[in-house]
């Protein structure tokens, strides 16, 4: 599976709340490498999420680019795939069914044996057939990653996809993105309020500022995998990235006194 090159300049992004235009990203710049795993973190509201959108190209943005592999992203694209929080499976179809969505105009063969190889990738070989109530959170997460994956994007946009889990299963989805990203070689965007999480996956961290988002900081995280959450090296890094949070927020509260 190819990836993609992702470059992204001086974005801006505005939204209209009671007749008053609020900017929620402003000058964003971030350069993706194609096969990278990007964390972004960052205080709820400050846009990580509308920025997963911008690159999917659910939403527009005022000014700036977002160019994947020298093309502008202006749309949806089947080279980009995403995974929320929800699995947003549809409840009345089977798991076969809801990965095949997105795969239209193949022979019924081809089709049947890219389902299969996906339903091996995520570990739900035997499932096709059962549908989303019948499966735990983390399977259905799973199946959810499966779809989004089964026309060979080459970006795979993650928007606190474990975040609904409980604490073991996460750390287990943790292991399995990793395994699966490590397997395809796919470009991944995380987005999550999880900072271990970040350090655990990602190849940097993106720190943003409360609203309008700006690009605060970009960690690198130079430690080998799997990485050991115990480590020296990981609460090093982990103090690295709180200390602009609690910066930020006493900023914040000295400007308030």
């Amino acid at each position: 599976m190819s990836s993609s090159n992702l470059v992204i300049k001086d974005l801006n992004k505005y939204f209209r709340v009671d007749q008053e235009e609020v900017q929620v990203l402003r000058d964003i710049n971030l350069n993706i490498r194609a096969g990278e795993f990007i964390s972004i973190v960052g205080h709820s509201g400050c846009g990580k999420s509308t920025l997963l959108k911008l690159i999917a190209g659910l939403l527009s943005y005022e000014s700036g680019s977002i160019i994947i592999n020298d093309r502008q992203v202006v749309a949806p694209d089947i080279d980009r795939g995403m995974v929320f929080q929800e699995h947003r499976l549809l409840p009345w179809m089977t798991i076969k069914d809801n990965i095949s969505l997105g795969l239209k105009g193949l022979a019924p063969d081809k089709k049947d044996a890219i389902i299969s190889d996906h339903l091996e990738l995520v570990k739900l070989t035997g499932f096709e057939n059962v549908y989303p109530r019948q499966l735990s959170g983390g399977m259905a997460q799973r199946a959810a990653i499966a779809r989004a994956l089964v026309n060979s994007p080459r970006c795979l946009l993650l928007d606190e996809p474990f975040g609904a889990l409980d604490a073991l299963t996460r750390i287990q989805m943790q292991k399995e993105i990793l395994r699966i990203w490590e397997k395809e070689k796919t470009t991944m965007i995380l987005v999550t309020h999880d900072i271990d999480e970040a350090i655990y996956l990602g190849d940097r961290v993106v720190v943003m500022s409360s609203r309008p988002g700006t690009i605060q900081e970009i960690i690198p995280v130079e430690m080998g995998r799997p990485r050991d959450r115990g480590s020296a090296d990981f609460a090093y890094i982990k103090k690295k990235i709180l200390r602009f949070f609690f910066q930020e927020e006493d900023n914040a509260l000295q400007y308030a006194i």
